[in-house]
């Protein structure tokens, strides 16, 4: 029968050469010397050979020197041995290219020896062409410049020694050639030039420069907004200095300072060469610049104020950039859990490994802001009943077998219940008893105890609280004591003895935060050589009252599957994650960006069972605010808050189920299984 002339006619030579050729990851055919014989045009690209320069040399070359001599053991050992082997996946391979520069590489590596050949093709992929991972390793690089930054600001006393730093690490996390910070002066006529790293010549530190209008830098400041300058040649908003084009300055990204509202200068970054500015720049030098201004801020109020306005001061400050860097640790950390569990990433170890860093960096990020919020009394506190005694021996076990052997430490307690949130109690004790721990590098006594108090002491306040009294717990130590004056400011901020980073000056600070906002006190009775003891108010609360305050409402039980809920976040990319996580529930969502929405989706009569809102919604309604409406319009539908910060919340908790962000997946889902339990 004759051949069917729809069937194609073929060389098979002709056909593997046109599939080596046109394959997208780099293909080299090396034979058992390590020679190469055959490469496609993906490996002169990704190794920056000509064809005549890479056929015939030997794949050694591609590796790093200081691991070279390692490979060719590697490669005389895969010799004896030849078989199918993906590479990569238990460490990270770098690729040495022509021009010197490193290539992060995944390689797979398959010999001929089969099929009667006496060579191995390797194939070689570039990591850095995944865009998933490109983005997650470049928002988790943002990250940890953050809580680089976040680091520095806790131990800095000098305004100046985190000016200095801020341009240096904005220059470093962009690969930008020169970063700069602008202060306007008190007249608004002029920036001085407070600190930079890569300024040209003609720009010195102090130096005055005019705040011209239809500048760049004087639209920052009159709008309070970013300015990208993407193509200096062909900018037509702004007016470019002769100078700056002379010296050959590319693009530009600058983004406000801001005071309590008020722009008080600029934070720029510049480059000779094009840069692609895209969101997660533009918000990462947006959150350096909060926190710098934070800080800058409580810095500069700590020579005028005294002690409790200091408190109070550093309370305003961080509020927002609590809510800021919080929703960027939110977005940071949801997608790199996206990323860990999607499919071409959960069986790489690489990538795992890279995003585990990432996600801790994420972790000491959200760990620095809650700190920040807790000696300023900012944190939103879940209080409820605690059974002081109870905490107190486990608090001492644990510190029995942790401290130092040479301090004693003593326990008297009395059967006692305080109202307080217990993690953060717990946190504040562990907090004073290092202090005494270091306070007796020799050994000593640590002694805690714990009694009801019908009224604080007289130069606190002899008021009692609500009636029921106090209870006392107290930490004592037998250590070196303070003197007057450092006991005077024993509680400010950033205050500390200890010598250059061994102490932040947080630790006593957030006790006295946590106290005030507990609706309690706290007293320092100490002298040079006689020790220390602190003493914790908090409200007592009797037995018969505390019956059901913290019964257990049984086990939150399980998200059901097509729980539709009706989600409220004006961050879109926030909004996005939280998406994400609700979907992997397998719950039906609606999002909404602001309250008014939100609203209307009810009033349009789609079923609706959770509200799920953030607490903090730009303009308009906020959280609280649409919670109660929707309380007063369907009372039983059940609601779960979010929020990084919220103001709302301090004084007066409505009994609103709050999640704290960031937060993870499981906290999300185990958070709405708890709201749900408790609504049945």
């Amino acid at each position: 029968m004759a051949e069917s002339p729809l069937v194609p006619q073929f060389d098979d030579k002709t056909v593997f050469r046109s599939l080596f050729a046109a394959y997208p990851d780099a293909l080299l055919l090396v034979d058992s010397q390590g020679a190469i014989k055959l490469a496609n045009p993906a490996a002169f690209a990704l190794l920056g050979y000509p064809a005549e320069e890479l056929l015939g040399m030997s794949v050694d070359e591609l590796v790093p020197d200081a691991i070279r001599p390692r490979h060719a053991a590697y490669r005389d050992a895969y010799a004896h041995h030849p078989r199918t082997r993906p590479m990569g996946m238990q460490m990270d391979l770098v690729a040495k290219r022509r021009d010197g520069s490193e290539v992060m590489v995944e390689i797979a590596l398959s010999p001929l020896q089969d099929q009667g050949l006496p060579y191995v093709v390797a194939a070689i992929r570039s990591v850095a062409e995944y865009p998933r991972v490109k983005q997650a390793l470049q928002r988790a690089r943002y990250a940890e410049h953050l809580a680089q930054f976040g680091r520095l600001a806790v131990d800095a006393r000098e305004s100046q020694d985190l000016l200095d730093q801020v341009p240096v690490i904005a220059a470093e996390a962009l690969h930008m050639d020169m970063a700069k910070i602008l202060l306007l002066e008190p007249s608004g006529l002029e920036f001085r030039v407070a600190a930079g790293v890569g300024l040209p010549p003609h720009e010195v530190i102090g130096q005055r420069i005019a705040n011209e209008h239809g500048s760049s830098y004087g639209y920052v400041v009159t709008e309070g907004k970013p300015v990208l300058i993407g193509d200096y040649a062909h900018e037509q908003r702004f007016k470019m200095p002769a100078h700056q084009l002379e010296a050959g300055w590319v693009c530009e990204l600058s983004v406000p300072l801001a005071d309590r509202g008020r722009t008080i200068g600029v934070l720029a970054v510049r480059s000779r060469a094009p840069r692609n500015f895209g969101d997660d720049e533009t918000r990462f030098l947006g959150s350096l610049s909060n926190m710098l201004a934070t800080v800058l801020q409580r810095i500069s109020s700590e020579d005028a104020l005294n002690h409790a306005q200091r408190l109070e001061s550093v309370g305003q400050l961080t509020g927002g950039v609590a809510h800021d860097f919080n929703n960027l640790l939110t977005v940071i950390s949801g997608n790199l859990q996206v990323l860990e569990e999607a499919p071409a990433c959960a069986g790489d170890p690489l990538v795992q490994q890279l995003v585990g860093a990432a996600a801790r960096a994420t972790r000491r990020g959200a760990e620095l802001t809650s700190k920040l919020l807790a000696f300023s009394r900012r944190q939103v506190l879940q209080p409820t009943v605690v059974d002081a005694a109870a905490l107190l021996r486990s608090l001492t076990d644990m510190l029995r077998r942790t401290l130092d052997q040479r301090i004693v430490i003593t326990l008297d307690a009395e059967e006692v219940l305080c109202m307080a949130d217990p993690v953060q109690l717990e946190s504040a004790l562990l907090n004073v008893a290092i202090n005494a721990r270091d306070a007796m590098p020799q050994g000593g006594t640590l002694a805690f105890s714990c009694h009801p108090a019908s009224t604080l002491p007289a130069e606190l306040d002899a008021r009692p609280a609500d009636g029921e009294g106090y209870v006392a717990i107290t930490i004592s130590d037998t250590g070196e004591g303070m003197s007057e004056a450092v006991k005077e400011r024993a509680f400010e901020p950033f205050f500390t003895t200890k010598e250059s980073g061994r102490g932040t000056g947080l630790g006593l600070s957030t006790v006295y935060g946590f106290a005030k906002q507990s609706r309690g006190s706290i007293t320092l009775r100490s002298a040079p050589g006689n020790g220390t003891a602190a003493t914790l108010f908090l409200p007592r609360v009797h037995l018969d009252d505390a019956t059901g305050e913290g019964a257990d409402a049984g086990p939150p039980g399980e998200v059901p599957a097509g729980l539709r809920v009706l989600l409220v976040e004006d961050d879109a990319e926030v909004r996005d994650v939280v998406q994400k996580f609700l979907v992997s529930m397998r719950c039906e969502v609606s999002g909404c960006a602001d309250a008014q929405q939100a609203l209307r989706v009810l009033e349009a009569g789609h079923g609706v069972d959770l509200l799920l809102t953030d607490i903090m919604l730009g303009a308009g309604m906020r959280g609280t605010e649409l919670a109660d409406v929707v309380r007063q319009r369907l009372p039983r539908l059940p609601v779960l808050l979010m929020s990084g910060y919220s103001g709302e919340l301090l004084e007066e908790p409505q009994g609103w189920a709050l999640l704290r962000k960031p937060y993870t997946r499981t906290d999300l889902e185990q958070a709405m299984a708890r709201v749900l339990n408790a609504a049945r």
